[in-house]
Parts: structure tokens; C-alpha cells; sequence
């Protein structure tokens, strides 16, 4: 009689802590957390921005910051223990016993190495194979993470190659030694649906590849929920350090015991729009016609390669009216915006501004054209908010200074511009004696917050936001979303959201543009182009979403 018992686990964590230095917010990083999982199976851990689930993965790779302490607890992998491990035995593990894809893969790569050295570099490292074997591995890996052109890819460096490209790339590299455990951190947040959709699938399917002898096991570090409804087997939620529910992922989506699922879950934006706002009244504040762009490149016979980034895209944004601008990555979205906004020139067609309220009010400026002395007066108009504050925010200027700023150069004095920069840090709803503190001091929604009133300290009228809720939990997403809600409402403000994220378009734009290679292939009302999409790539779109279930 023979009796089959159930694989191992491949990695089991048992009440893990992780110290925190002295003075910190709280004793712990991560407090007595436990957690297994076995071959084939994907563990989603979910919380919000500073809940400990990157430090619990970094803890497993032995990758922890020098003033985190591990212990007491106990991580194991295939029966060895980890926290016992010398920095030799752990450096021979990591891609052979465990790979790790990172969240940004532009920091995760070396700008200054091709792609194929940095996969080749991990070889010499682990393997004994020759040149000719490597080389032949390398190729393999990248035509299993569906790479186009192998061969090109191999030459390319880091920065030649798109955000979806380069994720590609570091899961090669994380997979191609076939690893019993993938610890993949927030591996898909920055890329558009498509891309997401792309990606996930590619994991599960690299996940199911036995030809290494195993099924590998996935520990998924995320915080948004339509990819744990997608992937997840067993869901850990974080929060401060602790685990709050541990389940199967039906249990914990769709019957959460704790309070702080349950408000995750709830702050999930939904894919229906809500009702339709009344229709704006007069004339726009901001106007693009026909606006095209086109860069020009030459190869290295001197041949002129035209590469049209934008094909005659028109777009308007009255007072109190928020137009959304949605695509996948590539689809000249931002490029659309920056015209618009006259960070860069466009080569063709009108960008109108409503002028400022000494001149004719109604009377709308072309300034395509204007050269950048004619713009400065101008630019208090139209506003931006960046996807990430902590690029857009100097980090050696207090918060006060970076504020106030853009008030003085458009004619406040010190005084009064640090008097509208206490009553902006009220707006966004943070505290004024935050103003004499650096951006280093503040959580990633906190910064974008501080981004939104500096930009609304040059009392702009419209305020374009380019992916500025992209990085953020999905409950801070939701706050951030109701500010900008609620100052819109209050200052009568015209915005330009674009985003890759339909759901937050769904619950924040009046109208909606749908943007594919260059082109605007279909705009219209929320309400309508969500219930009714025309174009097939909108359809497309919609179909990558991830999270059906919510």
C-alpha cells in the first residue's frame, strides 16, 4: 500500500521578528510572523506602504539593511536555515535556491552593462559551463520570458529597452538557474495593464515549468488587490509589522474577518463610474488642436529615422472638469501632456492657454510657439504633479522651501508665500509644522501630497497629474484621489489625469481619452466609454484589468 504524502514546503518562516533601531516609530519591522509555502503555490502578501512585507522578503534573502536586526525566528528554505547561514552559503543560494525580481528594474539592472552580460554575470557566478553553454542559456531564458529579437536583446543596455522589457529581464535573470522559490516585490506596479497582464501570466507559466524536476513556489509582494484576485493562492495581509489574516485567497477576499481587510478592500476603486457631474459651462482653460510630435533620429550610415511619438491629437479641459488620458506605456500619453503643458515642443499643430485674468479673459493664447522668456509669465497657469515625488521633491530642501517657490517667482513676497504655503499643507491635510521638515520625514503619500500644494501654491487653473497616484497603497491612493477631488471642487480647477490605472480613471474623470500609439482612438463621458467601448483596442484594455472579482 502506498501512501502519497504531500510535497514539503519550500520556504516556511516561523515567528520571524525583524528589529527596528532604537527611536523608530515602533520595536519592530516584522513581529511574529509565520508562513509557508509549497511548490507550485503563490503566497500574496499584501498591506499598505511601511507594513514590513519587503523587509520579511529582503529578510529571506539575507539582503537586510545593516541596522535591521533578524531574530528571534526561525526562516527555513528546502530545510536549511537561512538566518544560520553564513554570507557565503547565502550569496551560492540566491539564484540557484531563490531568485528575487525587484520593483523598479532600472535601479535592479546596471545601467553600464548590456543585458546579456548582467544574465551571463550571474552564470559565471553560479555555474561551470563554458562560453558556448552560457551564451546558448542566456538566449533560451530570454525566449521563455518572450522577449522580441533575442539576439538584439542581448546587446542592448537597460536603458534602450521599455519598463515592461526591463521587468522581462530581471525575471531571467531571477529564473534562468530555476529557482525553488521567486520572491517577486511589487514586480508589476509601475506598468500599464497589458503589460501587467503579460507579466503575471509569464510568471504562472514560468511557476508550472517542471523541467527543472519542481514546481517552483512564489512568494508575491503587492498592494494591489486585482493581482492577488488573479494570482493568489493564500493571502498574508500586513499591517505595522503583523500579520492581521491569513487565508486562502477566496476566504480572505470575499469573507475577511479582520477590520483592516476589510477597509483595504474597500478602498479598492471599482470599474464603474460613478454618476455623471453636471457638463462644464464656457470656454476651455486648456486647448490642444491637431497637436503632433515627431522625433528624429539617425542611424549610423546618416539616415534620418522619423519616429512620430504623437499623430494629431486634440484635447480640451474646462474649469472644474477632469479629462483622463489612458494607454499603455508607449501610447504617448505623457508625451501629449508634456506639449500640452510646454515642457517639450510640439512639432505640429495649436496648444491654446486661457490667458491670464488681467488680459481679455475669454480669449484663449496659442502658445505653441512661444519661446521660454514669453512662457515664464505664463506658467503659474498650468501646473504639474509628478508620478514620483521623491524625484520631483529636492531632498535637501525643507518642505517649506520647495513650496513656496513657485509663489515667489510669480511675484509673492517670503511672508505671504510662506502664509499660503501653512494654509496649502492644511489643504492637503497635513500638519504646518511639517514645513520645516525634510522630504526624507514623510511617507510616500504624505510626499505626493506635498507635491499637490506646491503645486497649487502658484494658484494654477489647471493641474495636470502624470501617474500621481501609480506608487501608492491602494487606501492612500483613495485619499489622495478625494483631495483632489475636493480642491477641484473648492478652486474650480481644470485637471489632466493620466494614468495606466482604469479604475482610478473610472472614479475620478468626467471624460475619459484612450490613447494607442500616438493616436487618440476614442474619447467620450466615463459613464458611456466604460459601459460601451467601441474602439477594439479600448476593449482590449478594459479585458487586461486585472481583479474581475471586485
Amino acid at each position: 500500500m502506498q501512501h502519497h504524502t504531500s510535497p514539503s514546503p519550500v520556504l516556511v518562516i516561523d515567528r520571524l521578528h525583524v528589529a527596528l533601531p532604537p527611536g523608530s516609530d515602533r520595536p519592530y519591522a516584522v513581529e511574529d510572523i509565520s508562513l509557508s509555502i509549497h511548490p507550485g503555490k503563490t503566497l500574496c502578501v499584501v498591506g499598505e506602504s511601511g507594513s514590513g512585507k519587503s523587509v520579511m522578503a529582503t529578510a529571506v534573502m539575507g539582503l537586510l539593511a545593516r541596522e535591521l536586526q533578524p531574530g528571534p525566528g526561525r526562516i527555513v528554505l528546502q530545510g536549511e536555515s537561512l538566518l544560520e547561514a553564513s554570507d557565503q552559503r547565502l550569496r551560492a543560494l540566491r539564484g540557484q535556491a531563490m531568485g528575487m525580481v525587484f520593483q523598479e528594474p532600472m535601479t535592479a539592472l546596471n545601467p553600464v552593462m548590456t543585458c546579456g552580460d548582467q544574465i551571463d554575470e550571474l552564470l559565471r557566478q553560479h555555474t561551470d559551463w563554458g562560453a558556448k553553454r552560457r551564451s546558448e542559456a542566456v538566449l533560451d531564458i530570454l525566449r521563455r520570458v518572450k522577449l522580441p529579437e533575442p539576439e538584439r536583446m542581448v546587446r542592448s543596455y537597460p536603458h534602450q529597452l521599455s519598463g515592461g522589457q526591463r521587468q522581462r529581464i530581471v525575471i531571467a535573470m531571477a529564473v534562468i538557474l530555476q529557482p525553488a522559490l521567486l520572491i517577486c516585490d511589487e514586480p508589476t506596479t509601475a506598468l500599464d495593464v497589458t503589460t501587467q497582464k503579460e507579466i503575471l501570466r509569464l510568471i504562472e507559466e514560468l511557476q508550472a515549468d517542471l523541467s527543472g524536476g519542481h514546481r517552483c513556489a512564489v512568494l508575491f509582494i503587492t498592494h494591489d488587490m486585482g493581482v492577488v484576485a488573479e494570482i493568489a493562492d493564500e493571502v498574508l495581509v500586513m499591517h505595522q509589522g503583523r500579520a492581521v489574516e491569513y487565508g486562502t485567497r477566496d476566504a480572505v477576499l470575499q469573507a475577511p474577518q479582520a477590520d483592516y481587510t476589510k477597509m483595504l478592500l474597500a478602498a479598492v476603486p471599482s470599474m464603474t463610474p460613478p454618476p455623471a457631474r453636471p457638463a462644464p459651462l464656457g470656454a476651455p482653460l486648456l486647448r490642444g488642436q491637431d497637436v503632433s510630435k515627431t522625433y528624429s533620429a539617425r542611424d549610423w550610415l546618416g539616415r534620418s529615422r522619423l519616429t512620430h511619438a504623437l499623430k494629431a491629437a486634440s484635447v480640451a479641459v474646462s474649469a472644474g472638469e477632469t479629462v483622463g488620458i489612458v494607454g499603455e506605456s508607449g501610447s504617448g500619453k505623457s508625451t501629449l501632456a508634456r506639449c500640452l503643458i510646454r515642457l517639450i515642443d510640439p512639432t505640429g499643430g495649436q496648444v491654446l492657454w486661457r490667458q491670464n485674468a488681467g488680459g481679455a479673459d475669454d480669449a484663449l493664447l496659442d502658445v505653441a510657439r512661444f519661446s521660454e522668456g514669453r512662457l515664464r509669465p505664463l506658467r503659474s497657469q498650468v501646473q504639474v504633479v509628478f508620478q514620483d515625488p521623491n524625484r520631483s521633491l529636492n531632498p535637501r530642501r525643507k518642505v517649506g522651501d520647495s513650496i513656496i517657490e513657485g509663489a515667489m517667482n510669480f511675484g509673492a513676497s517670503r511672508a505671504e508665500a510662506m502664509a499660503l504655503a501653512a494654509s496649502l499643507m492644511d489643504k492637503v491635510r497635513l500638519p504646518a509644522e511639517g514645513l520645516q521638515r525634510y522630504p526624507s520625514q514623510f511617507s510616500g503619500g504624505q510626499r505626493q501630497r506635498i507635491a499637490i500644494a506646491r503645486a497649487l501654491a502658484c494658484r494654477p487653473r489647471v493641474l495636470v497629474a502624470d501617474e500621481a497616484v501609480s506608487a501608492l497603497d491602494v487606501s492612500v491612493q483613495a485619499q489622495i484621489l478625494k483631495l483632489l477631488r475636493e480642491i477641484q471642487d473648492e478652486l474650480g480647477l481644470g485637471m489632466l489625469f493620466i494614468t495606466h490605472d482604469l479604475r482610478v480613471a473610472a472614479q475620478l474623470c468626467d471624460r475619459v481619452i484612450v490613447m494607442h500609439q500616438g493616436e487618440i482612438v476614442e474619447e467620450g463621458p466615463t459613464t458611456a466609454l466604460y459601459a460601451q467601448p467601441q474602439h477594439d483596442y479600448t476593449r482590449r484594455l478594459f479585458a487586461a484589468a486585472p481583479g474581475a472579482i471586485f
